[in-house]
């Protein structure tokens, strides 16, 4: 009986959506078109930027950065989310569970401080174009981007293991995805310290991120403003605002889906916002970055004019 017992808590039902059978496939489909649509686009920018020697340069670093992370984190989400739609059985491990909080967690936390990064960038770029090329070093991006992946790592890990420690009462995920506070619901101990960690997370991770994009946007327009030089302007409106609309979009649905979890009679709002958190930036920012990158866009354009080429 014990073993039973063991083996019934080791399974996971996940609540999933309600959907009408006669949206099921339509939504399905959906969803597929955007992964391979996202996989294909940064997949396409990544091989590019490894192979094209012209782009080994600090910027389209970054650019790498954003990529794999949104690789990560859309693979860990949205198979998974396709097979539960089509599917009657809504199952998954507790181990499964917790490595997809995981990554998906790193995937949120990463995206925050790459986006700083590239802000930082952009500013250097901007403000300091004469200095770019001795402060935007390979080595100092390099060093930003691990500091920005280790600190994601460390943060979700501490938050997932205060998670792990607790005992469970309950087997059904009230969600479509697995995320820390489902994962803390299952346990019916006291889960302040969960709670408090969270929120100190949750405020550490959003200030960093809020302040610095505030702060280095406010120089760039500040600079722009006394400066008074037209094509100085045009390259920040150009460069800046795509960035700052996706990372608007990101920061709303990451705020729409943490705020939604203290309000459980709107469980498919909170659902549809956390997964427009992972898909919306994820299949923008390749196709605003890459033609906005004048280098990059010139390097895919003649890459697609080689392929359509007669031979």
């Amino acid at each position: 009986m014990e073993g039973n017992t063991t083996t019934i808590g080791d399974i996971l039902e996940m609540q999933g959506f309600d959907i009408s059978p006669t949206l099921t496939y339509p939504v399905f489909f959906s969803l597929l078109f955007l992964y391979f649509s996202l996989l294909f686009s940064n997949i396409g920018v990544l091989v590019l930027i490894i192979t094209e020697k012209t782009l080994h340069q600090p910027m389209y670093l970054l650019f790498c950065n954003l990529s794999v992370n949104d690789l990560i984190g859309n693979t860990v989400l949205l198979p998974q989310l396709m097979a539960h739609i089509i599917s009657t059985q809504r199952f998954i491990t507790y181990n499964q569970c917790v490595v997809q909080a995981f990554h998906s967690h790193t995937f949120g936390s990463a995206s925050h401080l790459i986006l700083v990064i590239m802000a930082i960038d952009r500013y250097v770029a901007i403000c300091y174009p004469l200095k770019y090329n001795t402060i935007m070093t390979i080595r100092t991006v390099i060093s930003l981007s691990a500091t920005a992946w280790g600190a994601s790592l460390v943060l979700v890990s501490v938050l997932i293991g205060l998670t792990v420690r607790l005992s469970r009462c309950r087997s059904v995920i009230e969600n479509a995805y697995c995320d820390n506070a489902s994962l803390f619901k299952l346990s019916c101990e006291d889960v302040s310290i969960n709670n408090i960690y969270g929120l100190v997370f949750t405020v550490l991770l959003f200030s960093c991120s809020i302040g610095g994009i505030a702060v280095t946007y406010f120089r760039i327009a500040l600079v722009c403003w006394i400066k008074k030089n037209k094509e100085l302007n045009n390259k920040a409106m150009q460069t800046c605002a795509s960035h700052l609309v996706l990372y608007l979009i990101m920061l709303w649905s990451g705020f729409l889906t943490i705020i939604l979890h203290r309000f459980p009679n709107y469980p498919d709002l909170r659902k549809i916002a956390y997964i427009l958190f992972h898909v919306v930036p994820a299949t923008l920012n390749p196709i605003i970055y890459g033609m906005q990158t004048r280098l990059l866009r010139d390097k895919i354009v003649k890459m697609l004019q080689r392929k359509v080429a007669p031979s």
